[in-house]
């Protein structure tokens, strides 16, 4: 277990809004003990229901106690305060001030400017699919604007795909060389989504993509572009028709918009009730999340479970294990929306958090990842916490293989919670003959040490519906750990120190002088690069 850490000043005081250091909360400590002092309750089932989804929790430390302290921490943080206030779109991002209003995209009556880009976005796919347009889509984006598409696109495409959809989001020439390998540019519609239509990546292959088109004889390429963007002025002024421009708000996260229009490659792809299915999903949570009290409310279990495991128990790590193949996108943006959101250390006051935050978050879909990773899993020094997802049903005729894949999900998990018995493994190999010294020897290596977390997520089978109640499930347990440890969850900066240097570097390599300020590495390789250029 980790030692409570003190802040770095614990006498500051609380900022003008009333925030107050997680290490000050007698909730907190309160909680932290609790969760020391308990156990894992093999004998206790912890199920709760939301949206469809069965969220099984049985497998955390839990005892009268951590319940009760958990309730305490979430009430002493404002949990029912927070909550109001994220769904009625106040400005809970306060470091960029401004809402974070995902939920708006998905309500089942929405403002007027949300209704009107949905019917827009919904329009454009019918009339595309009535004239029989466009063979193959390009989508060009990356993080927020690249992994919701690509996962939905891939989850959902047993209800047929309409259209090839191919992706380009990294800045390599690689991946539109890849894109554009065997299409017809004169049947290739362009989509570019970027929130703030400057993102150097999306921008730059686009502009390939655009004279990919021009070189293939098409004289109007704009003609076969659509944005997708917060700044649709600067859409426009590319080129782009403004029939073919939608827009999303700055009070959209990108990592939080797949409910948006950036949902129409998905429509394009898969169908427009697709979208439409996977945003009343995401509606179901949210009335869940909005309605129900703490014990029974699935994102917030979810979250208490999250911070025992990262704050007090230690592990640094969550491993995503999805066992259905058509989850493969899953660990990637559950990676993006979590550890964007959550890789944060100090809290609303602008003070050192005082415990371990924001965890890293890995994984591959079940059963590939038993061969990869899941020796360290078992027996590795770490271990990490895990969610296994599996669907009751399949979508496919292979009956045995289905109930395969079940088992090994629950075997896996039962065996990273209860471990195996160096007596018992050493008692079986002395019946089958082994020396009792070699007995002794190999059973320790085989031992499992159990002891480790994790949730089980049962979906009843893989529908759009079950897919946007999964996705919001996981947004607004985010937002609860977030409102635990006291960061905003809204705002990325870490993200852009980086993109910032990477432009002045970029200004380097084609001659201008170097920066001073560069470490010796830095300034030897820019040196050594510009020369080759």
């Amino acid at each position: 277990m980790l030692p409570p850490l003190e802040p770095a000043n614990p006498a500051a005081p609380a900022d003008a809004a009333g925030h107050t250091n997680l290490l000050e909360l007698p909730e907190w400590q309160a909680f932290r003990l609790a969760i020391e002092d308990a156990t894992f309750c093999t004998d206790e089932l912890r199920l709760v229901e939301a949206a469809g989804l069965t969220v099984d929790l049985s497998a955390h430390v839990t005892s009268p106690a951590t319940r009760d302290a958990a309730v305490a921490l979430l009430n002493a943080r404002g949990f029912d305060q927070a909550r109001q206030a994220l769904l009625a779109g106040e400005h809970v991002n306060k470091t960029e001030d401004r809402a974070a209003w995902h939920t708006m995209l998905r309500a089942p009556d929405p403002i007027l400017e949300v209704s009107r880009e949905h019917q827009r976005v919904r329009e454009f796919v019918q009339q595309a699919d009535a004239d029989g347009r466009w063979k193959a889509i390009i989508h060009i984006g990356i993080g927020g604007s690249d992994w919701g598409v690509r996962l939905a696109t891939d989850a959902c495409s047993g209800s047929g795909a309409r259209r090839a959809l191919k992706f380009v989001a990294n800045i390599d020439g690689h991946a539109l060389e890849d894109a554009i390998l065997g299409l017809d540019p004169k049947e290739t519609l362009v989509i570019a989504t970027s929130k703030s239509f400057t993102t150097t990546e999306t921008l730059a292959n686009l502009r390939r993509a655009v004279a990919w088109l021009a070189q293939a004889g098409i004289d109007q390429p704009y003609e076969q572009v659509v944005a997708i963007t917060a700044r649709p002025d600067a859409a426009r002024a590319l080129g782009i028709p403004a029939s073919q421009v939608f827009e999303f708000w700055d009070w959209v996260g990108g990592r939080y918009s797949l409910w948006s229009a950036v949902g129409l490659p998905v429509a394009l792809a898969v169908g427009i009730d697709v979208i439409e299915d996977i945003r009343a999903g995401a509606a179901a949570m949210d009335a869940h999340f909005a309605q129900t009290p703490i014990a029974q409310n699935a994102p917030a279990q979810l979250a208490l479970a999250a911070v025992a495991n990262r704050s007090v128990l230690g592990y640094g790590s969550l491993s995503i294990a999805a066992y259905d193949a058509r989850l493969q996108f899953l660990a990637p943006y559950l990676q993006q929306l979590d550890m964007e959101s959550l890789g944060k250390s100090v809290d609303m006051a602008g003070n050192p958090v005082g415990v371990p935050t924001g965890p890293s978050v890995w994984g591959m879909p079940g059963t590939d990842g038993q061969h990869t990773f899941f020796q360290w899993l078992h027996q590795g020094t770490d271990g990490a916490a895990v969610d296994f997802i599996m669907c009751r049903e399949a979508d496919h005729q292979w009956t045995e293989e289905h109930a395969m894949l079940l088992a090994n999900c629950l075997a896996q998990r039962q065996t990273l919670l209860q471990g195996t018995s160096a007596d018992a493994d050493r008692d079986h190999l002395l019946a089958q003959g082994m020396p009792a010294d070699k007995a002794e020897w190999l059973s320790r290596h085989r031992k499992h040490q159990g002891g480790r977390p994790s949730t089980l997520i049962v979906l009843p089978r893989l529908t759009p519906y079950a897919l946007g109640a999964l996705l919001a499930l996981y947004e607004h347990k985010i937002f609860v750990q977030a409102l635990i440890w006291g960061i905003n969850p809204f705002d990325q900066w870490g993200v852009e120190a980086g993109k910032k240097m990477a432009s002045g570097i970029l200004r380097e390599l084609h001659g201008q002088e170097p920066d001073a300020s560069h470490d010796l590495s830095t300034h030897h390789w820019i040196s050594v690069l510009a020369q080759g250029r």
